[in-house]
C-alpha cells in the first residue's frame, strides 16, 4: 500500500506560479512510474505530467514548456512546478504512482486560475 498526500494548491492569476508537492508514505525509489492528473468540472481526469524510475518525464502537450515534473526520492516527493498559469489549468490536480501492477491515488487539491 502506498499512502500519497498532496499540497500546495490554491488560488492564483493569470501568468502566476504554484509548486504543488506530493509525499509518499514510503520510499519512491521503486515505483515505475508518477505523476499527476487533473479534472476540471465536467471534464474527464487527464494526465498532465509523470516521471519514470529512471528519471524520464512526459507531459500534456497543454503544459509543455510551462510545468516541471521531478522528483525527490530522499524526501520521496513528487514536486509539480506549474509556471504561466491559465485560467484552463483551473482543476483538481491528484498525485498518482503505477507500481506493482497496482494505481494509486492522492485526495487531491484544488488549484484555481482567475482571469
Amino acid at each position: 500500500q502506498v499512502q500519497l498526500v498532496e499540497s500546495g494548491g490554491g488560488l492564483v492569476q493569470t501568468g502566476g506560479s504554484l509548486r504543488l508537492s506530493c509525499a509518499a508514505s514510503r520510499s519512491i525509489f521503486g515505483f515505475n512510474v508518477m505523476g499527476w492528473y487533473r479534472q476540471a468540472p465536467g471534464k474527464q481526469r487527464e494526465l498532465v505530467a509523470s516521471i519514470t524510475t529512471g528519471g524520464s518525464t512526459n507531459y500534456a502537450d497543454s503544459v509543455k514548456g510551462r510545468f516541471t515534473i521531478s522528483k525527490d526520492n530522499a524526501k520521496n516527493t513528487v514536486p509539480l512546478q506549474m509556471n504561466s498559469l491559465k485560467p484552463d489549468d483551473t482543476a483538481v490536480y491528484y498525485c498518482w504512482v503505477y507500481t506493482l501492477g497496482n494505481n494509486y491515488w492522492g485526495q487531491g487539491t484544488q488549484v484555481t486560475v482567475s482571469s
